[in-house]
């Protein structure tokens, strides 16, 4: 997508989020690997409650970016750098979730660290590691655990 195309869809965007009219942000299934969403023109870009399922963010800086409540269902965030971003009520179900430095100090809510404690006591865990073994055996962790969201789908964890 070119920056003029993304720009309008943010000011739309704006409007929307202020009750002046525009659009609320679709950009599902766009490509926006390697946008710069703190350049000069988008400088911390509001995209909350937008509409990015199945966006390809690769590689796309996001600091210090609103996500409040955005729908990245499906989005590839792998490398993208979210560095202070705010994704609490972001829904990330099937998302790819950076797992490296650019996804330290987002802002999030409970949801994000239960989903992925979650699929972490998912894990086919082979380790001589004791404390590890006795952190995932734990009764809160346990709990904890199993308020993901889906835990009654994809099965609570500590059941057979």
């Amino acid at each position: 997508m070119n920056k003029d195309r993304l720009n309008r869809i943010l000011e739309e965007h704006k409007l929307w989020l202020n009750g002046e009219g525009g659009a609320k942000a679709n950009l599902d299934d766009t490509n926006l690997r390697g946008a710069n969403l703190r350049d000069a023109n988008l400088r911390n870009a509001n995209l909350s409650y937008a509409v990015l399922s199945g966006a390809n963010l690769r590689y796309a800086d996001l600091c210090d970016t609103n996500l409040r409540y955005a729908d990245l269902c499906g989005a590839d965030l792998r490398n993208a750098d979210l560095s202070g971003a705010d994704l609490r009520g972001a829904d990330l179900d099937f998302s790819v979730f950076p797992l490296w430095c650019g996804s330290f100090d987002i802002k999030v809510d409970k949801r994000l660290p239960i989903q992925l404690l979650y699929h972490i006591a998912k894990m086919n865990i082979k380790t001589d590691d004791a404390d590890l073994k006795r952190l995932l055996k734990l009764k809160t962790f346990i709990k904890v655990c199993n308020k993901f969201h889906r835990a009654n789908e994809c099965g609570k964890v500590g059941e057979e």
